[in-house]
């Protein structure tokens, strides 16, 4: 009889060893970057789909190139942002944005705006001598900004006042006035010429950046009444400059401070 003990033990170890070697070949293999090649492709030409879109955009752009470029207006001299409480094309802004939002103002809530008050970090160019475009009100004001009244009480005018002295920048306004004193305090503060009453509101027309608490005008969102005129701020510029041939800025002094 042939005895088999030697030989099942060398077939155990085979069939170990096979084993292994399957799951070694079946383990999940990693690779490790070692080197990267690459190459610049120049463009010398555009492709046909590009071509189309472009073929297919340039009559609208020309179109609006055409509209921004009419001329509506003229300025005799240039309006600048320069001035340390007022500067000519703040005291432009914040009157058209007067005017213009009274009328609608008036027509929708039967009452009248007492004071315009805006940013002066929101004019972002001046209007320079010469003929005026759609084009320049987009460059002074390209944000989607829009025109709200705000009801504020005497307190929150009063904020107001002390803000623009604190802040000592030539914010645009409009219908308020007032002296800084030499301790650096307000005095004779009116509003339309009249001096300031407890039990009034006065509405005051400023932006939605504005409302909202924006350039830390945080006496905006304490009023007691809102109006959002649906007039765009740059609107109103564009409709001033169809309606006045001629561009200029009133010089009077709105705020005064004692040598």
């Amino acid at each position: 009889m042939v005895k088999l003990k030697n030989y099942n033990v060398v077939l155990k170890h085979f069939v170990l060893l096979l084993t292994f070697t399957s799951l070694i070949s079946c383990a999940e293999k990693k690779y490790t970057v070692t080197r990267i090649e690459g190459k610049q492709i120049a463009i010398t030409a555009q492709n046909s789909e590009q071509t189309q879109i472009e073929n297919f955009i340039k009559p609208y752009r020309d179109r609006i190139d055409k509209d921004l470029s009419l001329v509506l207006s003229n300025a005799p001299e240039t309006l600048d942002k320069s001035g340390e409480w007022q500067t000519p094309m703040g005291n432009f802004l914040s009157d058209i944005t007067f005017e213009k939002s009274n009328v609608i103002f008036q027509l929708r809530e039967k009452k009248s705006i007492d004071i315009c008050l805006l940013n002066h970090g929101g004019i972002r160019t001046i209007i320079s001598k010469g003929d005026v475009t759609a084009r320049n009100a987009y460059e002074i004001m390209p944000f989607e900004n829009s025109a709200f009244v705000i009801g504020l009480k005497e307190e929150q005018i009063m904020e107001m006042v002390n803000y623009i002295i604190t802040e000592k920048k030539p914010h645009p306004l409009k219908g308020l006035t007032f002296t800084i004193d030499k301790d650096n305090q307000p005095k004779n503060i009116l509003v339309d010429g009249k001096a300031l009453h407890s039990n009034k509101i006065y509405y005051v027309v400023t932006s939605d950046y504005l409302v909202n608490g924006g350039d830390n005008m945080l006496f905006f969102k304490k009023g007691v009444e809102k109006y959002d005129l649906d007039y765009k701020l740059r609107n109103i510029i564009i409709d001033y400059f169809k309606e006045n041939k001629v561009i200029t800025a009133n010089k009077d002094i709105r705020i005064s401070k004692e040598p």
